[in-house]
């Protein structure tokens, strides 16, 4: 991730969280990340991963895609392919390209490319505004949702269930790719 956008993601979160009327305390409760690590986040002190990305975006009521959005300013209904943000999450190798315009709405679409041997863990908050799908693109990906295992291939969809702490991972050698469907619901859902 470039330093400009670590600075912007940085104020993202702080202006959203001011925006929402929310502490640093209110926002670390929800998110379950230390009130320490939101602050060194928000003064650009940190350079988040996508397991605490996703932890305080879906505490603040985005997708980790619209905090990436948000950050990079951009209001437009065209996505080209070489203008997409690409982030990469610095602890895995995981990268992730927002493909939808960063204006879309309620419609979210997410290229992740999820390295051999990487594993990605998100809680069940991460989930509780969203109806996902996951579609294969290529290789294997084992998707851990709650107590169900999902082993997925190419050409494979999966349409997640009631939020659920999720663990997505490239059990093989090669990488695997697959393009996440999110949609935004008018309220969260609430884990059962």
């Amino acid at each position: 991730m470039t330093d400009d956008l670590t600075a912007a993601l940085a104020a993202t979160v702080r202006a959203t969280r001011e925006q929402q009327g929310l502490t640093v305390a209110a926002v670390a409760e929800v998110s379950g990340v230390s009130r320490a690590m939101i602050s060194k986040v928000e003064r650009g002190e940190a350079q988040p991963t996508a397991a605490l990305l996703g932890r305080l975006s879906g505490a603040l009521g985005l997708t980790l895609s619209e905090l990436i959005a948000r950050a990079e300013g951009d209001a437009v209904r065209l996505s080209r392919h070489d203008e997409q943000p690409v982030w990469t999450d610095p602890d895995t190798g995981y990268t992730r390209r927002a493909v939808s315009p960063p204006g879309s709405t309620a419609l979210e679409l997410v290229e992740v490319e999820l390295p051999p041997g990487a594993e990605v863990a998100y809680p069940a908050q991460a989930y509780r505004f969203i109806d996902q799908q996951i579609w294969m693109l290529s290789g294997h990906l084992r998707f851990v949702e709650g107590e169900q295992v999902h082993e997925l291939d190419a050409g494979d969809c999966l349409q997640l269930g009631a939020p659920a702490d999720c663990v997505f991972v490239n059990t093989t050698a090669a990488p695997c790719r697959y393009l996440i469907v999110l949609d935004k619901l008018a309220a969260p859902r609430r884990s059962p």
